[in-house]
C-alpha cells in the first residue's frame, strides 16, 4: 500500500471554513475518485514559527499504480478547487510506501 500524505498549514482566519470544506467536500471528492481506500485527517501538534494551524491528511492507495492514476486523472482538477483559499495556506505532499502494519 501507499500513503499520499498532504501536510497543510492554514491561516487561523480561515481555519474553520477550510476544515469544513476539507471534511464535507475535498476529502469525499478524493475518495470518490476510487483511487484511495481511506483518508485520515490529523492535526499536527506543533507551534509553527510562521503561525497558522497544521494538518496532515493521509490518503491510502492500494498500490503505486492507483496513486499514479490519481496524478494523471484527478490531481490537477481537485487541487484547483482549493483556489478559494489561495495565499492562505502552505502545503507539501509526500508519498510513503507501507512496509509493515501491526
Amino acid at each position: 500500500m501507499y500513503i499520499y500524505n498532504v501536510t497543510i498549514n492554514i491561516e487561523e482566519a480561515i481555519h474553520d471554513q477550510w476544515v469544513k470544506w476539507m471534511k464535507e467536500e475535498h476529502i469525499p471528492e478524493m475518495l470518490d475518485t476510487g483511487k484511495f481506500k481511506k483518508a485520515l485527517m490529523t492535526r499536527v501538534m506543533v507551534t509553527e514559527a510562521m503561525g497558522g494551524i497544521t494538518y496532515s491528511v493521509q490518503y491510502t492507495a492500494e498500490n503505486k499504480a492507483e496513486l499514479e492514476k490519481y496524478y494523471e486523472e484527478d490531481a490537477e482538477r481537485l487541487r484547483g478547487k482549493s483556489k478559494v483559499f489561495e495565499g492562505k495556506f502552505v502545503a507539501f505532499r509526500t508519498e510513503m510506501q507501507v512496509i509493515s502494519e501491526q
